[in-house]
């Protein structure tokens, strides 16, 4: 895709569905990013879908489409490695990735940057290098690099960095200029053959217990611990810690990664993870 693939969700479908009848309409092409004024004919977007199309997209709640010649197109791709379907889901603000039909980040009362943001304010200052244990779409990396001299963000599914080429606010994440190294791998894998020490920051946001049970490991919080520079600081996602399924997880993670040799290890409710200090 060497020129940006025009992207609507709902919400832009309705903003033009209302504008009918006029000569054109503000509205974003890029999910939110940004907002330009388009031109619209009889038929519908200027080159683009019809108004029975933008009607079809905007009843569909959980889809972003791609504006190909072929028609509007959902974004979402199958990946062989891990058999689970990827696709890109509209808020109001950056989009998020479902997984087999799970949001990847939170959406309710906040959005995906918002919820990155969090992240990183709870994870506090840092320097040096970042590691990243799952690049998904990019967020997270994108903000850490803004701070950090480079970041190392893992991703076991080519398909999370495929769909992530198509999103508009991933884009700085394949910049030249990028300070963000991509590596295609299984973290329990890759982790344990990292340096001792070689990072300032780890930021450590895994799928659900259920789907990802060996990164919430014993072994695995050591490995973190071991690639931390002394005084190195972690975040650590795990769940909403008012649910049923925080209230089951947050315990076992605290006391793990205090046996990991991690120090200060505290919740971080506004972010809905634990921060820790390597001692």
């Amino acid at each position: 895709m060497s020129d940006p693939v025009r992207l609507i969700g709902p919400q832009q479908a309705r903003e033009i569905l209302d504008a009918r009848g006029r000569a054109s309409v503000v509205t974003s092409l890029d999910l939110n990013l940004t907002r330009a004024e388009v031109p619209l004919t009889e038929s519908g977007l200027d080159a683009g879908p019809t108004w029975d199309d933008l009607a079809d997209i905007a009843r569909e709640k959980r889809k972003v489409f791609a504006l190909l010649p072929e028609g509007p197109t959902p974004v979402k791709v199958f990946s062989p490695e891990t058999g689970w379907v990827r696709s890109l889901c509209p808020t109001d603000s950056a989009p998020t990735v479902l997984v087999s039909g799970t949001p990847m980040h939170r959406i309710a009362r906040t959005d995906p940057w918002k919820d990155t943001q969090a992240k990183l304010a709870a994870l506090g200052r840092f320097q040096g290098r970042v590691l990243d244990t799952a690049f998904g779409l990019g967020y997270t990396a994108i903000q850490a690099a803004e701070r950090a001299d480079s970041v190392l963000s893992l991703e076991i599914d080519p398909a999370a960095v495929e769909i992530a080429r198509w999103n508009p606010w991933s884009a700085p994440a394949f910049a030249e200029d990028s300070r963000i190294e991509i590596q295609i791998g299984d973290a329990l894998e890759i982790v344990p053959s990292l340096p001792a020490g070689s990072f300032g920051a780890v930021i450590h946001d895994p799928p659900t217990l259920t789907l990802g049970g060996g990164l919430y490991g014993l072994d695995f919080y050591r490995d973190l611990a071991r690639c931390l520079a002394r005084g190195g600081r972690l975040f650590h996602y795990v769940a909403d810690p008012d649910s049923a399924q925080g209230a089951r997880t947050f315990p076992g993670v605290i006391r793990r990664l205090q046996e990991a040799g991690f120090r200060d290890v505290r919740p971080a409710p506004e972010a809905f993870g634990v921060t820790a200090r390597r001692s």
